[in-house]
């Protein structure tokens, strides 16, 4: 009897345990963000190579303070695809991050598979946003954008423990 009650305990725990961390992982940490209305989408400019803002509506955001990367943001603009890719820098390698599944405006797949296609478009937002972490920001032709997070070659290096290499900035 002693051993079935110990045995109903440790299942127990473990259950708990396990909705403790699946909690943690999708909902604790995140957070939604409360548009600014002028600067919270950015592309950095092929003439300045500064970031500048662009026209956006409907945006919304969520982000986490236990990770850089967390970021997940939606919105739409007027401006076209073609209007944009003159005026601001592309973005190689771009690949979105997953968002938690209650985030529903942000489908990282369907962004990527946009991309693979050459339907969406992936501009710098702004390169070192973090030591290491670039902001991305992908739009497709209809006018709905995404951003999100992105470590670049830099952090990349740097994060697995290696020296900076060449032409990065140094880790502050």
């Amino acid at each position: 009897m002693a051993s079935r009650i110990l045995v109903i305990g440790i299942v127990m725990l473990a259950l708990l345990s396990g909705a403790a961390i699946y909690y943690l992982q999708v909902y604790a940490y995140y957070e939604s963000i409360v548009p600014e209305g002028e600067t919270d989408v950015m592309l950095t400019s092929l003439v300045s190579g500064v970031p500048e803002p662009i026209l956006y509506d409907a945006f919304e955001a969520i982000t986490a303070t236990s990770s850089p990367i967390r970021y997940r943001a939606c919105f739409t603009t007027p401006q076209s695809v073609a209007l944009l890719s003159e005026t601001y820098e592309y973005y190689e390698n771009a690949e979105p991050l997953l968002a938690p599944s209650w985030f529903n405006c942000f489908d990282a797949k369907a962004v990527g598979v946009s991309l693979e296609n050459e339907e969406a478009v992936a501009f710098l937002g702004e390169q070192n946003i973090e030591y290491g972490i670039d902001r991305v920001v992908a739009i497709l032709p209809d006018g709905r954008g995404f951003v999100w997070h992105q470590i670049n070659e830099c952090g990349a290096e740097v994060f697995d423990g290696k020296p900076v290499p060449e032409g990065c900035p140094e880790k502050p």
